[in-house]
């Protein structure tokens, strides 16, 4: 980090206007009035935050009108619990059911791709849709409780699913179709959905790709599915009969007549949405939200820091695999108009978001790190060749944002715009630090940590420090933390994730530094998990298909940093015999494009010796993704081959500029 942002100029500075007119500033007259204090500044809102966590939340229910048929009994049981904090105990209400508040003719989903197609649902047709849709699901036996799973596109059909089985108490969980059957078997397979939302294929970088071969994969590798409905994309009218118990879902809307929602009434922590971890050692881990954890944290994060409302066009580049989906879509609680993007943001050529940000007049506009350091490669300039004026924000996460695309957003896409670049992710589907409309933005920082979320770093001693770069902790509970991960009863998976190596306070797997003046700067993962360009990969996804293959002996797979990103670097033993050439290469990566996806392929694919090993038999990532990165090895005790590290030193592939 460089030296104190209050030596800094700022890249932006909010307008008194701006701060003023914001919901950020309408929540500190709130509490002011609530609590009978004297609150100037977001230091003085954050403070209390984090020091009054009952009182705080209390106080977001409070001013996000959050619907519910019973009140809850008390604001959280035991703050000194964690994991197993209870919140909101006692309380009933249905997480769809606060998403559809709105139910008039403004737009709610406006769907944009890469075919010419744009289409539009408003909140009328969208609560019509969603009423037909979970009466269908109800007729097929879903319940709460139950699981049903998407394999889908971002179109609005899958906002309208996941808002009807959520409106039932049943359970969403979905990922994109470019992943494989296998990696898809690998997550759905655990929560055994009842019913399949699946698109009958996709389009991306001007391809179409077909999907009805996977679903029947599904179909026949998971028995719990009792039904597949199917969601014509790329072909209006798709033939359904390889896959089995599929039904069409416009088949499904045409037969229903329902006008109004039975919103089923759960408890507070109820389960909404099943995410999943990247599977860096094994099968992705299933981590479970609830109900009232997702609704308060992303109504605090959309409508305060990122100031959502009934006038904002939001867009997040986003798949239905990633949690930012699931962040974007509760921008209808907030009765905002959301714009869905599928396909490659760089077909046919890197103007197409900016193309959309214009005609659809967005004011908030969502990415990642790795596609504005595209951008900026490629050469746009998007606000020499788009009229951007209704643009009020711009969000980064899936890695850290370099210094020279906070100056090139700046520069060359808008000189006055809240650059937000935010911070946390599937654990917590929310964020820990993120965007702050009474804040300056300074280079390099973000910045502040969210309110309610009690951020620390902590040096190698545990100690938290200030100025310093440490390990991102949580040192007290919030709502959106998991209410638990499928499948482990004894909560043994959920605590060796988080809560290992600090009991009683959440350790992220990131290395932070945090201002004096409250903003925070990543550097990075601080465990093994792949992230190129801000999708986080697990290195068991890349092993699996790579393991498949009689000329692969063994193999390792680490990030190695590179323009500011990370890519993707295999090591491969290869097998008695076996000679690595160009054809050898090419397999392996179909292998993985198949079995996985296309992000998953690595950039590059080194043969080797000899793989590390701990005594305990596990592959050493971390190590030799230090070794790649730079960084000093110290534990080399811990391995059962030590000397074999010294293969990944100095490997002339990996210095070079491709």
């Amino acid at each position: 980090m460089s030296k104190q942002s209050q030596a800094k100029k700022p890249l932006w500075t909010p307008s008194p206007e701006y701060a003023q007119n914001s919901r950020m500033a309408k929540f500190l007259h709130f509490i002011n009035k609530r609590e009978k204090t004297k609150f100037s500044t977001y230091e003085d809102l954050y403070r209390w935050s984090v020091s009054s966590i009952d009182r705080f939340w209390a106080a977001i229910w409070d001013f996000g009108e959050i619907r519910f048929s019973k009140p809850y009994e008390k604001v959280v049981e035991d703050l000194s619990v964690m994991p197993g904090t209870k919140w909101f105990p006692g309380a009933r209400l249905n997480f769809a059911e606060n998403l559809l508040r709105y139910r008039d003719d403004r737009e709610a989903l406006i769907f944009r791709g890469e075919t010419s197609r744009r289409y539009v649902m408003t909140y009328a047709e969208l609560y019509s849709t969603v009423a037909r849709l979970a009466a269908a699901l109800k007729k097929m036996g879903v319940r709460k409780g139950d699981r049903v799973a998407g394999y889908v596109a971002n179109i609005p059909e899958t906002v309208a699913a996941m808002l009807a089985v959520t409106s039932l108490g049943a359970v969403w969980s979905s990922c994109s179709p470019d992943f494989g059957w296998t990696a898809a078997r690998d997550r759905f397979g655990q929560i055994r959905p009842k019913v399949l939302f699946g698109v009958d294929g996709y389009f991306y970088n001007g391809k179409t790709f077909k999907r009805l071969d996977q679903l029947q994969a599904l179909v026949r590798e998971i028995d719990s599915i009792e039904k597949v409905v199917v969601v014509p994309f790329t072909d209006p009218n798709p033939d359904l009969s390889s896959v089995p118990k599929a039904v069409s879902y416009k088949t499904l809307l045409e037969e229903e007549t329902a006008q109004e929602i039975e919103f089923v009434q759960t408890e507070a922590d109820h389960p909404v949405y099943v995410l999943y971890s990247s599977g860096t050692t094994a099968v992705p881990k299933c981590i479970t939200h609830g109900a009232v954890g997702t609704l308060l944290q992303h109504f605090k994060e959309l409508a305060l820091h990122t100031d959502v409302s009934r006038e904002t066009s939001i867009c997040y580049f986003t798949t239905c695999g990633w949690m930012m989906w699931n962040w974007m879509a509760s921008s209808l609680m907030l009765g905002a108009r959301i714009v869905l993007f599928d396909g490659s943001p760089f077909a046919p050529g890197p103007e197409v978001l900016w193309k959309i940000a214009e005609q659809e007049k967005l004011t908030v506009f969502g990415t990642s790190a790795k596609y504005l350091a595209s951008l900026e490669e490629a050469g746009l300039k998007p606000k020499e060749k788009f009229d951007l004026s209704p643009l009020k924000v711009i969000c980064s996460t899936g890695s850290p944002l370099s210094p020279e695309s906070f100056r090139y957003v700046y520069r060359d896409i808008k000189s006055d715009v809240q650059l937000s670049s935010i911070a946390g992710g599937t654990d917590i589907v929310s964020c820990f630090m993120l965007g702050n409309p009474l804040l300056p933005v300074y280079e390099e920082e973000i910045q502040c940590i969210g309110l309610g979320m009690k951020v620390e770093a902590l040096d190698e001693n545990g100690k938290p420090v200030i100025g310093e770069r440490g390990e991102l902790v949580c040192s007290a509970p919030a709502p959106s933390m998991p209410i638990y991960f499928w499948n482990d009863p004894n909560m043994e998976k959920y605590q060796g994730a988080y809560f290992m190596a600090y009991p009683g306070k959440w350790r992220h797997g990131d290395y932070i530094v945090i201002a004096r003046h409250g903003g925070v700067v990543m550097l990075g993962r601080s465990d093994a998990t792949l992230n190129p360009g801000g999708v986080r990969i697990g290195t068991a996804e890349i092993y699996n298909p790579v393991g498949k293959l009689p000329e692969i002996a063994d193999s390792l797979v680490v990030g190695q940093k590179w323009n500011n990103d990370e890519r993707v670097v295999l090591f491969v033993k290869l097998a008695e015999g076996v000679t690595f050439d160009e054809a050898l290469a090419k397999k392996i990566k179909d292998a993985i494009r198949t079995n996985a996806s296309p992000r998953h392929v690595p950039a590059k694919i080194i043969p080797v010796t000899d793989i590390p090993y701990t005594r305990t038999g596990k592959k050493v990532e971390l190590a030799v993704r230090k070794i790649l990165n730079g960084e000093e090895v110290t534990n080399r005790s811990a391995l059962a081959n030590p000397n074999v590290l010294d293969i990944y030193k100095n490997i002339p592939e990996l210095k070079d500029k491709a």
